[in-house]
Protein backbone atom coordinates (compact mmCIF):
# COMPACT_ATOMS: atom_id res chain seq x y z
CA UNK A 1 0.00 0.00 0.00
CA UNK A 2 1.59 3.40 -1.17
CA UNK A 3 -0.24 6.18 1.15
CA UNK A 4 0.34 9.78 -0.69
CA UNK A 5 -0.79 12.33 1.57
CA UNK A 6 1.36 15.20 -0.58
CA UNK A 7 -0.13 18.77 -0.83
CA UNK A 8 -1.94 17.44 2.75
CA UNK A 9 -1.72 19.75 6.11
CA UNK A 10 -1.41 17.14 9.00
CA UNK A 11 -1.48 18.46 13.03
CA UNK A 12 -0.11 15.74 15.42
CA UNK A 13 -0.53 17.47 18.74
CA UNK A 14 2.22 16.53 21.76
CA UNK A 15 4.29 15.24 19.54
CA UNK A 16 7.80 15.68 20.26
CA UNK A 17 7.94 12.35 21.42
CA UNK A 18 6.41 9.25 21.49
CA UNK A 19 3.87 8.00 19.77
CA UNK A 20 2.72 11.39 18.95
CA UNK A 21 6.87 11.93 17.09
CA UNK A 22 6.30 8.16 15.54
CA UNK A 23 3.35 9.38 13.97
CA UNK A 24 4.39 12.91 13.25
CA UNK A 25 7.62 11.16 11.30
CA UNK A 26 5.09 8.74 9.75
CA UNK A 27 2.76 11.54 8.26
CA UNK A 28 6.09 13.06 6.92
CA UNK A 29 7.10 10.30 4.89
CA UNK A 30 3.90 10.15 2.82
CA UNK A 31 4.67 13.80 2.15
CA UNK A 32 2.02 15.63 4.44
CA UNK A 33 3.28 19.19 5.46
CA UNK A 34 3.81 18.30 9.43
CA UNK A 35 2.76 20.94 12.54
CA UNK A 36 4.68 19.39 15.89
CA UNK A 37 3.13 20.36 18.90
CA UNK A 38 4.15 20.40 22.79
CA UNK A 39 4.47 22.73 26.18
CA UNK A 40 8.12 23.81 25.86
CA UNK A 41 10.30 26.08 22.75
CA UNK A 42 13.28 23.38 23.39
CA UNK A 43 11.49 20.40 23.14
CA UNK A 44 9.38 21.93 19.79
CA UNK A 45 12.12 23.02 18.15
CA UNK A 46 14.58 20.06 18.59
CA UNK A 47 11.78 17.95 17.30
CA UNK A 48 11.37 19.83 14.07
CA UNK A 49 15.15 19.91 13.75
CA UNK A 50 15.96 16.44 14.18
CA UNK A 51 12.76 15.65 11.30
CA UNK A 52 14.23 18.27 8.99
CA UNK A 53 16.76 16.67 9.03
CA UNK A 54 15.34 12.64 8.70
CA UNK A 55 12.90 14.09 6.12
CA UNK A 56 14.55 17.30 3.88
CA UNK A 57 11.90 16.52 1.55
CA UNK A 58 9.16 18.01 3.93
CA UNK A 59 7.60 20.76 5.16
CA UNK A 60 7.67 20.52 9.13
CA UNK A 61 6.95 23.23 11.51
CA UNK A 62 5.90 23.36 15.04
CA UNK A 63 3.73 25.11 17.42
CA UNK A 64 4.32 25.17 21.25
CA UNK A 65 1.16 25.77 22.94
CA UNK A 66 -0.44 23.95 26.14
CA UNK A 67 -3.18 22.55 24.92
CA UNK A 68 -4.96 21.45 28.03
CA UNK A 69 -6.12 25.10 28.26
CA UNK A 70 -8.66 27.23 26.23
CA UNK A 71 -6.51 30.15 26.17
CA UNK A 72 -3.73 27.30 24.72
CA UNK A 73 -5.87 26.14 22.10
CA UNK A 74 -6.74 29.11 20.53
CA UNK A 75 -3.34 30.22 20.82
CA UNK A 76 -2.50 27.35 18.36
CA UNK A 77 -5.39 27.70 16.01
CA UNK A 78 -4.51 31.11 15.29
CA UNK A 79 -0.81 29.71 14.17
CA UNK A 80 -2.23 27.28 12.33
CA UNK A 81 -6.22 28.20 11.09
CA UNK A 82 -6.69 25.54 8.74
CA UNK A 83 -5.27 21.74 8.18
CA UNK A 84 -6.46 18.73 6.31
CA UNK A 85 -5.36 16.34 9.01
CA UNK A 86 -5.78 16.18 13.06
CA UNK A 87 -4.35 13.66 14.97
CA UNK A 88 -5.82 14.17 18.57
CA UNK A 89 -2.44 12.86 20.46
CA UNK A 90 -1.76 14.90 23.85
CA UNK A 91 -2.32 13.17 26.70
CA UNK A 92 -0.84 11.72 30.08
CA UNK A 93 -1.91 8.76 32.22
CA UNK A 94 -0.20 10.31 34.99
CA UNK A 95 0.01 14.23 36.22
CA UNK A 96 2.35 13.51 38.40
CA UNK A 97 5.31 10.84 38.71
CA UNK A 98 3.72 6.89 38.83
CA UNK A 99 3.50 5.73 41.96
CA UNK A 100 1.58 2.61 41.09
CA UNK A 101 -1.75 1.65 42.01
CA UNK A 102 -4.03 4.10 43.32
CA UNK A 103 -7.08 3.35 45.39
CA UNK A 104 -10.10 5.51 44.25
CA UNK A 105 -10.23 7.62 47.10
CA UNK A 106 -6.42 8.94 47.16
CA UNK A 107 -7.27 10.89 43.61
CA UNK A 108 -7.57 14.35 44.10
CA UNK A 109 -10.35 16.12 42.18
CA UNK A 110 -7.29 18.10 40.70
CA UNK A 111 -6.01 14.70 38.76
CA UNK A 112 -9.65 13.95 37.78
CA UNK A 113 -10.02 17.34 36.14
CA UNK A 114 -6.64 17.77 34.67
CA UNK A 115 -6.55 14.84 32.99
CA UNK A 116 -9.79 15.38 31.39
CA UNK A 117 -8.72 18.76 30.25
CA UNK A 118 -5.55 17.47 29.09
CA UNK A 119 -6.66 14.43 27.49
CA UNK A 120 -10.34 14.82 26.38
CA UNK A 121 -10.70 18.59 26.49
CA UNK A 122 -7.78 19.38 23.66
CA UNK A 123 -9.37 16.70 21.09
CA UNK A 124 -12.66 18.78 21.52
CA UNK A 125 -11.47 21.92 21.45
CA UNK A 126 -9.55 21.54 17.99
CA UNK A 127 -11.85 19.31 16.52
CA UNK A 128 -14.59 21.84 16.71
CA UNK A 129 -12.58 23.89 14.99
CA UNK A 130 -10.67 22.13 12.67
CA UNK A 131 -13.74 20.14 11.36
CA UNK A 132 -15.91 22.40 9.89
CA UNK A 133 -13.36 23.32 7.96
CA UNK A 134 -12.62 19.86 6.50
CA UNK A 135 -16.29 19.51 5.71
CA UNK A 136 -16.40 22.85 3.70
CA UNK A 137 -13.26 20.89 1.50
CA UNK A 138 -14.83 17.87 1.38
CA UNK A 139 -12.09 15.90 2.89
CA UNK A 140 -10.52 15.39 6.62
CA UNK A 141 -9.38 13.09 8.46
CA UNK A 142 -9.47 12.99 12.77
CA UNK A 143 -7.98 10.53 15.07
CA UNK A 144 -7.76 10.48 18.38
CA UNK A 145 -5.47 8.63 20.17
CA UNK A 146 -7.28 6.42 22.64
CA UNK A 147 -6.50 3.19 24.42
CA UNK A 148 -7.25 -0.42 25.34
CA UNK A 149 -7.82 1.35 28.89
CA UNK A 150 -10.98 3.29 27.63
CA UNK A 151 -12.95 -0.34 27.16
CA UNK A 152 -10.50 -2.35 29.66
CA UNK A 153 -10.98 0.37 32.65
CA UNK A 154 -7.43 0.38 35.11
CA UNK A 155 -8.13 -0.07 38.08
CA UNK A 156 -4.69 1.46 38.94
CA UNK A 157 -5.54 4.10 36.80
CA UNK A 158 -8.64 4.83 36.81
CA UNK A 159 -8.86 8.73 36.18
CA UNK A 160 -6.70 8.03 33.32
CA UNK A 161 -9.55 5.16 31.59
CA UNK A 162 -12.15 7.67 32.19
CA UNK A 163 -10.55 10.23 29.99
CA UNK A 164 -10.03 6.90 27.55
CA UNK A 165 -13.50 6.28 27.29
CA UNK A 166 -14.75 10.23 27.09
CA UNK A 167 -12.68 9.80 23.58
CA UNK A 168 -14.05 7.31 22.51
CA UNK A 169 -17.42 8.73 22.94
CA UNK A 170 -16.53 12.17 21.62
CA UNK A 171 -14.89 10.51 18.57
CA UNK A 172 -17.92 8.44 17.36
CA UNK A 173 -20.12 11.11 17.98
CA UNK A 174 -18.23 13.62 15.63
CA UNK A 175 -18.16 10.93 13.01
CA UNK A 176 -21.90 10.81 13.43
CA UNK A 177 -22.34 14.07 13.29
CA UNK A 178 -19.94 14.77 9.34
CA UNK A 179 -21.61 11.49 8.01
CA UNK A 180 -21.36 11.75 4.27
CA UNK A 181 -19.53 14.67 4.06
CA UNK A 182 -16.04 13.33 2.84
CA UNK A 183 -14.28 13.73 6.34
CA UNK A 184 -13.61 10.60 8.86
CA UNK A 185 -13.19 10.39 12.33
CA UNK A 186 -11.98 7.25 14.03
CA UNK A 187 -10.17 6.34 17.59
CA UNK A 188 -7.05 4.49 17.61
CA UNK A 189 -6.55 2.32 21.27
CA UNK A 190 -3.17 1.86 21.78
CA UNK A 191 -2.06 -1.25 24.36
CA UNK A 192 0.89 -1.23 26.50
CA UNK A 193 3.56 1.11 24.36
CA UNK A 194 7.18 2.11 24.42
CA UNK A 195 6.71 5.61 24.67
CA UNK A 196 8.24 8.23 26.87
CA UNK A 197 6.12 8.54 29.74
CA UNK A 198 5.80 4.26 30.62
CA UNK A 199 9.26 3.80 28.89
CA UNK A 200 11.02 6.40 31.80
CA UNK A 201 8.79 4.33 34.23
CA UNK A 202 9.93 0.69 33.13
CA UNK A 203 13.55 1.87 33.15
CA UNK A 204 12.97 3.11 36.71
CA UNK A 205 11.42 0.19 37.39
CA UNK A 206 14.14 -1.87 36.41
CA UNK A 207 17.18 -0.10 37.71
CA UNK A 208 15.38 -0.60 41.39
CA UNK A 209 15.10 -4.16 40.65
CA UNK A 210 18.22 -5.04 39.35
CA UNK A 211 17.01 -6.38 36.08
CA UNK A 212 16.49 -5.63 32.39
CA UNK A 213 13.93 -3.37 30.93
CA UNK A 214 12.25 -6.14 28.89
CA UNK A 215 11.64 -7.84 32.00
CA UNK A 216 10.66 -5.32 33.60
CA UNK A 217 8.18 -4.93 31.14
CA UNK A 218 7.11 -8.57 31.50
CA UNK A 219 6.74 -8.08 34.92
CA UNK A 220 4.23 -5.48 34.11
CA UNK A 221 2.49 -7.70 31.34
CA UNK A 222 1.88 -10.34 34.05
CA UNK A 223 0.50 -8.14 36.16
CA UNK A 224 -1.47 -5.97 34.80
CA UNK A 225 -2.22 -7.13 31.30
CA UNK A 226 -2.38 -10.50 31.23
CA UNK A 227 -4.01 -10.94 28.28
CA UNK A 228 -1.70 -9.47 26.06
CA UNK A 229 -1.38 -11.74 22.88
CA UNK A 230 2.02 -10.37 21.65
CA UNK A 231 3.14 -10.95 25.07
CA UNK A 232 5.38 -7.52 24.90
CA UNK A 233 5.27 -3.65 24.73
CA UNK A 234 4.49 -2.20 21.50
CA UNK A 235 6.39 0.18 19.12
CA UNK A 236 5.58 3.33 18.94
CA UNK A 237 6.18 3.02 15.22
CA UNK A 238 3.66 0.25 15.26
CA UNK A 239 0.96 2.59 16.22
CA UNK A 240 1.91 5.17 14.26
CA UNK A 241 1.20 2.65 11.54
CA UNK A 242 -2.30 2.42 12.47
CA UNK A 243 -2.75 6.23 12.87
CA UNK A 244 -1.47 6.97 9.50
CA UNK A 245 -3.66 4.96 7.90
CA UNK A 246 -6.44 6.40 9.58
CA UNK A 247 -5.53 9.51 8.46
CA UNK A 248 -4.61 8.06 4.10
CA UNK A 249 -7.07 8.22 1.32
CA UNK A 250 -7.35 4.30 1.30
CA UNK A 251 -8.77 4.36 5.01
CA UNK A 252 -12.24 6.32 3.79
CA UNK A 253 -14.94 3.78 4.36
CA UNK A 254 -13.36 3.58 7.81
CA UNK A 255 -15.26 5.98 10.28
CA UNK A 256 -16.51 5.96 13.62
CA UNK A 257 -14.17 3.24 14.58
CA UNK A 258 -12.04 1.96 17.47
CA UNK A 259 -9.24 0.76 15.93
CA UNK A 260 -7.53 -1.74 17.94
CA UNK A 261 -3.48 -1.76 18.27
CA UNK A 262 -3.39 -3.09 21.72
CA UNK A 263 -1.68 -6.47 21.66
CA UNK A 264 -5.18 -8.16 22.17
CA UNK A 265 -5.24 -7.54 25.55
CA UNK A 266 -9.24 -6.87 24.94
CA UNK A 267 -10.33 -10.21 25.08
CA UNK A 268 -13.26 -9.39 22.62
CA UNK A 269 -13.94 -9.94 19.04
CA UNK A 270 -15.24 -6.69 17.97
Amino acid sequence: MNIDLSGRTAIVTGSTAGIGRATAEGLARTGASVVVNGRTRTRVDEAVRQMRVAYPGSVISGVVADLSTADGAKAFVAEVPDADILVNNVGTAFLREYQGIRDIAAIPDDDWLGLFQLNVMSGVRLSRHYLPRMVDKGWGRVVFVSSESGVNTPKEMLDYGMTKTAQLAVSRGLAEAVAGTGVTVNAVLPGPTRSEILGEFMARQAEANGMTVEEAEQGFLQALRPTSLIRRFATTDEVANMIVYACSAQASATSGAALRVDGGVVRFVA
